[in-house]
């Protein structure tokens, strides 16, 4: 991550824009706060601008470049890691700030770039980074990769993450087993009250994605754990969904059920807000020479922390596949025209 983060840094101060390096910590890497100022008016240099939210992590392991996913070009497609999610996205808005340069134009607004480097991992040291830049900004634009063949985002489920623990009385499963309690038992009736509470027609989702317990097959267990993954359309069904949670009860009343976890990306929906902004965006690609189609998607990103503070648009990136796999690639003929709208963002917005 410090290798991408100096990258990151020289490639801006090339082209002469300040960069500010934000330090990591809890083993995480640096965060990148790039600023366009000079092409904005002098007097708004300061005030309120237009954010631009990238990550540089991704989700392959160290080595992954070298071995599993090398970078490659077939036809359209440029495969590697990070190649979709998000490094083509992050390079889009590099690229639109250099040709604002290249081509002379003037922006109104000033252009405030930030680059974290934990995005994949819950964003837990750089939400405060982004949460402040957000209440400075008036736009904030999201290079997150394109949805559904180029499709934008203007709204996102929130996410939340729990672990539910049971913990029970441990027995010699041949000689003792009536003493005791299993706790793998009473998580098995936990998981099925769990996933009962996934609701398709309110948008909610509850997904027992890890399950772990016990010591010996010859031993009552003492242990067993989930994690659950929740998805919900709005803040108010999560909570709603988080109490329901952490008011789990044990069956059996000799096994201690202990819920961790809470909301991790509250969701937002398309405020009016966010619809003009797209509506801009829309007429700005249609000039450009493509159509720009808006969804709502069930993955988080960053935007979740941004959209109740400023108008976000997300998945503004490259255009691509295979994302968090080994076939992950974007899809080339996709980089200029979206780097284009996202220079004329950067142009337009006031």
């Amino acid at each position: 991550m410090t290798r991408m983060a100096d990258r990151v840094q020289c490639d801006y101060e090339a082209i002469g824009v300040a960069v500010e390096r934000i330090p990591g910590r809890n083993g995480f890497g640096d965060h990148i706060l790039a600023v366009e100022t000079r092409r904005c008016p002098e007097a708004r240099a300061d005030g309120p601008g237009i954010l631009v939210l990238s990550h540089i992590d991704t989700v392959h392991p160290l080595g992954t470049l070298t071995s599993a996913l090398p970078f490659k070009i077939e036809g359209d497609r440029a495969y590697g890691p990070g190649t979709e999610d998000m490094k083509g996205g992050a390079y889009l808005a590099l690229a639109a700030t250099r040709q604002l340069g290249a081509e002379g134009r003037q922006t109104r607004l000033p252009i405030r770039h930030l680059l974290v480097s934990d995005e994949e991992m819950g964003s837990g040291t750089s939400r405060e980074h982004i949460e402040r830049e957000a209440r400075r900004a008036r736009y904030v634009l999201v290079t997150e990769p394109a949805r559904s063949g180029g499709k934008i985002v203007t709204a996102r489920k929130g996410i939340a993450n729990f672990k539910v623990t049971a913990r029970g009385v441990p027995a010699h499963a041949g000689v003792e087993h009536h003493l005791g309690h299993n706790a793998i038992r009473e998580i098995a009736y936990q998981i099925e009250r769990l996933e009962e509470m996934t609701d398709y027609d309110r948008e909610l989702t509850v997904n027992v994605g890890l399950v772990s317990g016990g010591t010996r097959v010859n031993v009552v267990p003492e242990y067993a754990q989930v994690e659950v993954d929740v998805r919900m359309p709005n803040p108010e069904i999560g909570e709603e969904i988080g109490q329901r949670i952490r008011g789990l009860t044990p069956r059996d009343p000799n096994v201690e059920l202990v819920v961790e976890g809470g909301i991790n990306r509250p969701g937002y929906e398309k405020s009016p807000e966010i619809a003009a902004l797209f509506e801009h965006a829309r007429t700005l690609a249609a000039e450009i020479g493509f159509d720009l189609v808006d969804l709502k998607t069930g993955g988080g990103s960053d935007g979740n922390f941004t959209a109740s503070i400023a108008p976000t648009l997300d998945g503004l990136g490259v255009d691509g596949d295979g994302g968090h796999t080994l076939e992950e690639r974007l899809y080339i003929s996709s980089i200029e025209p979206r780097m284009r709208l996202l220079m004329r963002l950067m142009e337009t917005l006031e």
